[in-house]
């Protein structure tokens, strides 16, 4: 007797209802977001790239080459597999800017939508830009308004928003295969084509940079494998993550001395970001002029992440970062109530020094809380050895909410809140200055220690002041006396401090 294939299936797909795919069918490449919900936070368990390049089969009449057409499908093909063990309903497949210029698009969606066994969504230009800040804002915490932008292959989204809610957006005709194909068809990585790409990029950014620059935002990000892509360049070249214009200029010119796409060899340049990588560096450029970019980070998620959340209501509106926080501390059985009790400790501490110790900058009074709450993390493996536990931890896993350099500060926080300091690891952050981790590091552990007794009314009432990078804990009046196992705590504090160059004085 034959079993029922239809019954194991659907047996199969219940068993699936916390798990979630998102396909973007992109100018440049196909992307596929796998998620499982785990404790009220999103845990990745898969992601899939290819590079498909549709745009690039896209001709002057706007009809679809059918070898770009066959390079999508035999793509498809593989993320068809991917889905069968997923339940419909936890499936978005959207389409972007090539398949909503093609005239011929319907032969594409046809058997596009046969091989995968799911409808695809064509979005329109304001809808992707849409999405894309949901993206950015379900993954990376700000309470500045922001400026998101995302290269894509055919198009290039531009979104201002505060929060959640987006106040302004564009979705703009230039895009890395486009520019590519129009500028650079030669090969010839020459200062004429850059120059002439750059000319272009700013003329089609004309019409709307002046309502951009008028909305006054404070932070930008970037929201694509451009940014990515540049971002991995400066970090190989020992550079932080910041984005500058005259960084990216001494790229271009690094890229002009090679000569020919061919050529091409820029340290930190991934193989398979060269082929587009001249056209989305000269776009981005005009981006960075027309727009008066300072500087510019990554965020932790755009277009995928957008269409992903939409479908996790419960998660909606709120604070992804503390969710994440709140999904670890639960994973990892953390005494949630010490951790707090820190973590109020390590605030009260920070705030006393936040505006002479320039401690509100880069989330630092964000990522100083979070790391508070997150100190013991490793304590469910081993007492000695947990803060490098909990180091380990951070650093290998998907946290939503926290850009890979706001991770690594996290990381180097939770493994130097106690014990030795490790200096290499607080040398190594691209996020800020070196300086910034330091302040951060000191408060924190000094806040682990007066919290140490892990009891609300044993914590003393001190205080914090200095001078420089002095600080002098100031602490009542006999209460080290009464308290000798504190005290030598906190002398034994002084002495790590001082170990590592850092002038600690205990009143």
């Amino acid at each position: 007797m034959q079993p029922d294939v239809h019954a194991a299936a659907e047996s199969i797909r219940s068993d699936q209802q916390d798990i979630y795919a998102v396909i973007d069918l992109g100018s440049n490449s196909f992307h596929m977001l796998m998620v499982k919900v785990v404790g009220g936070s999103v845990q990745v368990i898969g992601r899939v790239k290819r590079k498909v390049r549709l745009a690039a089969g896209l001709n002057d009449n706007l009809v679809l080459s059918r070898r770009a057409m066959k390079r999508g499908w035999e793509c498809l093909a593989l993320f068809a597999e991917r889905l069968q063990d997923i339940p419909p309903q936890n499936v978005r497949i959207v389409g972007t800017a090539t398949l909503r210029l093609a005239r011929n698009v319907k032969t594409f969606l046809h058997d596009a939508e046969h091989i995968l066994g799911h409808p695809i969504r064509v979005i329109s230009g304001d809808e992707e830009a849409r999405i894309i800040y949901q993206g950015v804002a379900h993954t990376s915490s700000c309470e500045q308004n922001r400026l998101v932008i995302d290269i894509g292959g055919a198009s290039t989204e531009i979104i201002v928003g505060q929060g959640v809610q987006p106040l302004k957006l564009s979705s703009l005709h230039m895009g890395c295969v486009t520019f590519l194909d129009a500028y650079f068809a030669d090969a010839q990585l020459s200062e004429e084509n850059f120059a002439a790409a750059i000319a272009a990029a700013e003329q089609v950014l004309a019409p709307v940079a002046d309502e951009f620059n008028a909305l006054g935002w404070q932070v930008a990000v970037g929201a694509s494998g451009t940014v990515q892509a540049m971002q991995e360049i400066l970090i190989a070249q020992g550079m932080d993550e910041t984005i500058t214009l005259p960084r990216l200029e001494g790229i271009m010119q690094q890229a002009v001395i090679c000569g020919r796409q061919d050529q091409l060899s820029i340290i930190g340049l991934a193989q398979e970001r060269k082929q587009v990588f001249p056209s989305g560096l000269a776009v981005l450029i005009a981006l960075f002029r027309s727009l008066h970019i300072k500087g510019m980070t990554l965020s932790g998620g755009a277009l995928r992440e957008g269409v992903l959340y939409s479908m996790l209501p419960q998660l909606q509106g709120t604070d992804v970062r503390q969710h994440t926080i709140n999904s670890l501390m639960v994973r990892y059985h953390i005494d949630q109530q010490h951790a707090s009790r820190v973590s109020d400790m390590a605030l009260s501490l920070a705030n006393q020094v936040a505006s002479r110790w320039m401690l509100t900058g880069f989330d630092g009074l964000s990522l100083l809380h979070g790391a508070a709450l997150l100190h013991e993390l490793g304590l469910l493996i081993e007492y000695k050895n947990h803060h490098h536990h909990g180091g380990y931890i951070i650093s290998h896993s998907d946290l939503p909410g926290f850009t890979r350099a706001q991770q690594q500060l996290l990381m180097a926080l939770v493994h130097n809140h106690r014990a030795d300091i490790n200096r290499e690891l607080i040398a190594k952050q691209t996020m800020t200055s070196v300086l910034l981790t330091v302040r951060l590091t000191r408060i924190l552990r000094l806040a682990v220690v007066l919290s140490m007794r892990r009891r609300h009314e044993a914590l003393p009432n001190v205080s914090v002041s200095g001078k420089g990078e002095q600080l002098i804990l100031q602490l009542p009046a006999g209460w080290l006396d009464q308290h000798p196992l504190m005290r030598a705590e906190l002398e034994q504090e002084v002495q790590y401090q001082q170990a590592a160059g850092w002038e600690l004085e205990l009143r």
